[in-house]
């Protein structure tokens, strides 16, 4: 078994005396910018410390490998065992102090991992190396996968040929898989209504939903007469307290997790998606921004955000919103508001910025088999409702000081744009840097609209853009074009909201505010490599099965991995391209699948 502690020790001192199968290993970490190689040397990037966890009772710590390097204070390590190999990355963080997070397990102390048999030999599911655990294995057949702990198999998963072994796998992978194990371990009970709540339940409020919404975060009235707004969000506060059970389990998982075919919800279901969701013809507590409108100029002139009741009198989806739309059939108020609406995103736009961009849902049947893929993308009635939730979370920030809790969206460096720049030059799209960034993407954007690329240049506009993460100080919102941000709207599915609510409700600040971001921010990066994991490996399963089919696909990658990306019937399935020949990117191919291995997620496609 290959001991990754020494293989990284040999890195500190300078070595290059690395075996065939460790050099391979060692690359996976090269691909994460984790470490840099110049042939048979490697070094440790700046930002990243490889070291033991120690944990403690009070607190937790690294000791790096390198000694000369201080040890580092390090948050988030419940999901850790004492003694464990890690790699951290250091950040600094905005009010002064030096932090690290776990960004990657090396080498369980407890030597637990998930293998898979290939050729009467075992590999690691995670890094695909082989792996030389001194288990007898002749009574398991190859793809047989399992979990082994302390030299042992503590849990066979089944065979990487049945569909119900994909969720198990990527939620272990990620580390979300005590979701499915662990149960709630407090009761729930409605909650008698307060006097002290503003009673609302004659005002005809709305939920605008997917049509397979379950739960209902939100719901919009406005009142045309008086232009005023109210935005209604389900009231999570008043049945989850801070600090007990079930508030140290909604903090554990951040966010409701949506796969293909489930939700694994981020409060127990008997909340999410009923006590808590604003469902129709039923009283339910809700926690309300009211904003009245100065119509002359589509702005907010003043607000209050209270604790009330509402009774919800109309449940639509997306399409009956969108239909009413089409036929101009909306109820006035509703018209009104979606008219309010158009003049708040077109006063947004002069400093945001709206990508056009689709997202794919993966539909699978009742034997998990990949059925179709629907290509969502925004329409009139989506744009209704985000205009109505950026207005409240704006508002909603703005009630905090200069220390709370902000989704924060920081401007991409320089550097970033003057590649992206070259790579349009490519295309054949030729933009000059301008005074400042957001002019430079907006004449980009404008550029695109003749090439019938605006899609795919805006992916590209998108990727060169700073990530997105919850922190203490008001940054702002550079995507959005705002100064003061915060996420409000969605208790039910973020407990960035179900912090937010309780801060606007008491105007305390939680002393662990700044590990409540931290984590959050990391868990939220987390969970979406949960689910791109297990898409991917359903389009991967999917592809085993098409094997030597032709399909529709445009060029998404030229640079060190060509790659191609279907279109039409299986939008979004990525495949590299093993006879790539300079088809210029964003071109359309026609595609046969030559190859795919469903544990390593990758698909062999040879253009024809």
């Amino acid at each position: 078994m290959i001991n990754k502690k020494e293989i990284f020790e040999k890195i500190i001192q300078n070595k290059t005396d690395f075996s065939k199968q460790e050099i391979e290993m060692l690359k996976i970490y090269v691909d994460k910018k984790i470490l840099k190689q110049n042939n048979n040397k490697f070094e440790i990037s700046k930002k990243y410390k490889i070291g033991i966890l120690q944990i403690q009772n009070d607190f937790s710590k690294l000791l790096p490998l390198d000694k000369s390097d201080k040890s580092l204070k390090i948050d988030d390590t419940k999901q850790y065992n004492n003694a464990d190999l890690v790699i951290v990355q250091v950040i600094f963080n905005p009010r002064g102090m030096l932090k690290c997070k776990i960004v990657e397990l090396i080498q369980s102390n407890q030597n637990s991992s998930l293998c898979y048999i290939k050729d009467k030999k075992l590999y690691d599911v995670k890094t695909l190396t082989l792996v030389n655990y001194k288990i007898n294995i002749n009574s398991y057949k190859d793809g047989d996968i399992f979990l082994i702990q302390d030299l042992k198999i503590k849990e066979l998963y089944g065979n990487i040929n049945n569909n119900d072994i994909d969720e198990k796998i990527s939620l272990y992978l990620f580390n979300q898989e005590y979701r499915t194990k662990q149960k709630y371990t407090c009761s729930i009970k409605d909650i008698k209504q307060d006097d002290k709540r503003v009673n609302l339940t004659n005002l005809e409020f709305a939920t605008i939903d997917p049509v397979s919404a379950k739960d209902h975060d939100d719901a919009i009235y406005y009142d045309s007469t008086k232009n005023e707004l109210y935005v209604a969000i389900a009231d999570v506060s008043a049945f989850i307290k801070e600090n007990s059970n079930l508030d140290k389990q909604a903090k554990q998982r951040a966010f409701s997790i949506y796969l293909p075919n489930k939700v694994l919800p981020m409060i127990p279901h008997e909340l999410s998606d009923d006590l808590c969701s604003l469902k129709p013809n039923v009283d339910r507590l809700a926690f309300v921004c009211k904003m009245k409108i100065d119509t002359k100029t589509s702005t907010v002139k003043s607000s209050e955000i209270f604790e009330a009741i509402i009774c919800s009198k109309h449940k639509y989806s997306y399409e009956d919103i969108d239909e009413k739309i089409q036929n101009d059939s909306l109820d006035i108020d509703l018209k009104a508001l979606y008219d309010l609406t158009l003049k708040l995103k077109r006063n947004r736009l002069k400093k945001g910025y709206d990508f056009r961009t689709s997202e794919y849902r993966l539909v699978l049947n009742d034997n998990l088999d990949l059925k179709k893929v629907n290509e969502e993308q925004g329409s009139p009635s989506h744009s209704l409702v985000e205009e109505c939730m950026l207005l409240a979370n704006i508002q909603a920030a703005s009630k905090l000081k200069e220390v709370g809790i902000f989704r924060v969206h920081e401007e991409p460096n320089r550097k970033k744009i003057e590649d992206l720049i070259k790579s349009l030059s490519m295309l054949g799209i030729d933009v000059k840097l301008k005074k400042d960034i957001h002019t430079t993407i907006q004449s980009i954007q404008k550029k695109a609209l003749n090439t019938g690329l605006e899609g795919e240049v805006d992916k590209l506009i998108i990727q060169s853009q700073q990530q997105a993460s919850y922190q203490t100080k008001q940054l702002g919102h550079f995507g959005l074009g705002f100064s003061s941000y915060s996420h409000f709207t969605s208790p039910i599915r973020r407990y960035s909201d179900l912090v937010l609510h309780r801060m606007l409700k008491t105007s305390k600040i939680p002393k662990d505010i700044d590990d409540i971001c931290s984590d959050i921010s990391t868990k939220e990066r987390e969970i979406a490599k949960c689910v791109w994991d297990l898409e991917d490996r359903i389009y991967a399963r999917y592809a085993s099965k098409n094997i030597g089919q032709n399909f529709e696909a445009i060029i998404s990658d030229v640079d060190e991995h060509p790659s191609v990306e279907f279109i039409n019937k299986i939008a979004g399935l990525k495949a590299n391209i093993v006879n790539y020949e300079s088809q210029s990117l964003f071109s359309n191919v026609e595609v046969v699948i030559e190859e795919v291995n469903i544990i390593s997620k990758e698909i062999k496609v040879k253009i024809v």
